[in-house]
């Protein structure tokens, strides 16, 4: 398999535990990894051959941008979840950073990897 990926795909949202952080919307920044066969675009050198990238990304953008949850690992479950069901691709890598959730850190959050065979 090859791979189709996004990254640092940013994406302003309500995500968190606490009290503020239900009240504002914080930047998240999303990294996704798409198993694909992009042999026969490569032949063919036509989008409707492939994985159309930016669909994904605005179906992410859509999809973080009107959530609330409180659990980046909640998300980063919907969104592998979602790409897997939407387009088609057997596995999907999907890594969430909450910049400046931990001070001294430059990132935090979570890389999960799921697949249509589990």
């Amino acid at each position: 398999m090859d791979i189709v990926y996004l990254r640092d795909l940013k994406v302003d949202c309500v995500i968190g535990v606490y009290d503020w952080e239900r009240r504002v919307r914080q930047a998240l920044y999303i990294d996704i990894d798409m198993a694909t066969d992009i042999r026969k675009a490569a032949a063919s050198d036509g989008i409707q051959d492939t994985l159309d990238y930016k669909a994904v990304s605005k179906r992410i953008q859509q999809y973080v941008g009107d959530s609330s949850f409180q659990l980046v690992e909640t998300l980063a479950e919907k969104i592998a979840g979602m790409v897997l069901q939407e387009f088609p691709v057997p596995w999907v890598r999907v890594r969430i950073n909450k910049k400046g959730a931990v001070r001294n850190a430059d990132a935090v959050g979570v890389v999960i990897e799921r697949s249509t065979a589990t």
